[in-house]
């Protein structure tokens, strides 16, 4: 087993249902690797703050179904700092933690290959994220729980959008990345989805209102970080453009993050958890184990964080049939 006998383990981020099934995942994959297993309160501040306790079989006995992350999450700019930094690897080396797994996002990797860079105390990383927008994974923890929870919200929109003939935009999570939208969209029936990664999107939305393909009553998925503006303004937009019909708007907003994770979530955030206490066993360092083609695979945090990852512009193109 090398040199690792401690291994801690943190969650950062924002953050996403079946984190938890992760955390029990790490450590009873490390009880039964015969390690000892530390858990760190609210993220990179509990570096800092030298935030730990002893984590067992039993103390991850009954979280795999809640959401939420039983360690915590918060920003920390301490972290950002050289001195922060070096205060986080004192109190590292003080508890004798010989690893950690990080659970977390593109941010939260960030700040894990900058101190690997600084110390030898490895980071593996765990994607962490409703948004499924890290590069090197074909999944991200909570990824499929958010989905379902804007279907079924989508879903009871349609019922009064229906009763009343109106059209709704709603907005859903999705500051950089139009995953969430586009796959909800397209299971909710969206009669149009506009993200990020497709430019004059409105301009394609009032095209197809005066190609009079759009019914009365209508659900228009956009992210958040669409370049209208998010729903808001791109209602106030078109409701200008289009006096005749009765708009709402409706944000989901922090919805998505909650709830009891889906099935899928369980089972891959134990996965992944499994495959980062293996990694740090074999020595890897500054990495984060993803799935790609339903595999386990190991991708630097350099590529994680620095490239693109895009939507499938096939998914794209079968919105716009079926809308």
């Amino acid at each position: 087993m090398g040199k690792i006998k401690r291994i801690g383990v943190l969650t950062s981020g924002g953050d996403a249902p079946g984190m938890n099934a992760a955390i029990r995942a790490v450590v009873r994959t490390s009880v039964y690797k015969e390690l000892e297993v530390t858990g760190i309160l609210n993220g990179f501040q509990g570096l800092i703050d030298a935030s730990f306790k002893p984590l067992y079989a039993q103390s991850v006995s009954d979280i795999m179904q809640r959401g939420g992350t039983i360690l915590k999450t918060a920003r920390c700019e301490e972290f950002r700092l050289p001195e922060g930094r070096q205060k986080a690897y004192n109190n590292l080396k003080q508890a004798g933690i010989d690893g950690i797994v990080i659970i977390g996002g593109d941010g939260s990797f960030t700040g894990a290959r900058l101190f690997n860079e600084e110390y030898e105390i490895p980071f593996v990383g765990i994607p962490g994220t409703i948004d499924n927008d890290i590069f090197g994974t074909d999944y991200t923890i909570g990824y499929d729980t958010a989905l379902n929870t804007v279907v079924e919200a989508v879903d009871k929109i349609r019922d009064t959008a229906s009763a009343h003939n109106r059209m709704f935009f709603v907005e859903v999570m999705g500051a950089e990345a139009g995953f969430i939208a586009l796959y909800s969209g397209i299971a909710s029936g969206a009669e149009a989805i506009l993200i990020p990664e497709i430019k004059n999107d409105l301009q394609n939305l009032k095209e197809l209102v005066e190609g009079g393909r759009k019914k009365s009553s209508s659900i228009i998925i956009v992210a958040e970080g669409d370049e209208g503006g998010g729903a808001f303004a791109l209602a106030e937009a078109f409701k200008k453009e289009f006096k005749g019909y009765d708009v709402r708007v409706s944000v989901l907003g922090h919805l998505q993050r909650g709830g009891s994770p889906s099935a899928i979530d369980r089972v891959n955030a134990s996965r992944l958890g499994q495959a980062a206490v293996e990694a740090l066993i074999d020595d890897q360092k500054s990495v984060m184990v993803g799935l790609l083609n339903d595999e386990i695979t190991l991708v630097p945090f350099r590529k994680a964080v620095k490239q693109h990852k895009d939507v499938d512009r096939s998914l794209i193109e079968l919105s716009k049939i079926l809308s």
